[in-house]
């Protein structure tokens, strides 16, 4: 007998019943117009990598936990004199998650992150940019169970830009709505 491949819950969720759901509310006639996730931008900058090069390590290492993916390095484009940055010097890191690690970093989110959020009172509505894509930003790194508390020497914030397929923001707010983003309702 064959193994049963895993899956992530979301993407099962997401086949067996989002799917359905998008397509009776907004009426699609075909099936590839279903908005879907298409990836997740973590993005983690850090400013203090211009006085000391190691914390640009730390960081990378933990959004590489935090991810499950290594991170790419970004870089100055122009140089600041009043900043004393330099073109090319390493000022934070990024990684671009799809398919199955998508849904896990998605599920770890939106689950165990997000409600460890001090003070924490749902995301807000309007942060789409237009095309169905979704930014947030968390203040400390440290809501995820993936770092350590004892062993982090400094706090970082990320942003986190949920992109689909969505061509309107009514679309992708119903999407990730019915992935249980906690949405604050006025």
């Amino acid at each position: 007998m064959a193994e049963q491949a895993y899956e992530p819950r979301l993407k099962s969720d997401y086949r067996a019943r989002i799917r359905g759901a998008m397509k009776e509310k907004f009426a699609y006639s075909n099936d590839m117009q279903i908005p879907r996730l298409d990836k997740i931008v973590v993005n983690m900058g850090i400013g203090e990598a211009v006085a000391d090069s190691k914390k640009v390590a730390a960081a990378m290492k933990d959004l590489g936990a935090i991810t499950g993916q290594k991170p790419m390095p970004t870089k100055a484009r122009t140089s600041i004199a009043g900043f004393k940055l330099r073109e090319g010097m390493v000022i934070g890191a990024k990684v671009t998650l799809r398919k199955d690690r998508m849904y896990e970093f998605l599920d770890r989110l939106i689950t165990v992150a997000l409600p460890r959020v001090k003070d924490f009172r749902g995301l807000k509505p309007t942060s789409f940019d237009g095309n169905g894509n979704y930014a947030l930003g968390l203040r400390e790194h440290i809501v995820f169970p993936e770092i350590n508390y004892d062993e982090i020497d400094q706090m970082w914030g990320m942003d986190v830009i949920v992109c689909t397929t969505a061509s309107t923001d009514d679309e992708a707010r119903a999407l990730l709505t019915e992935f249980q983003f906690p949405f604050v309702t006025n």
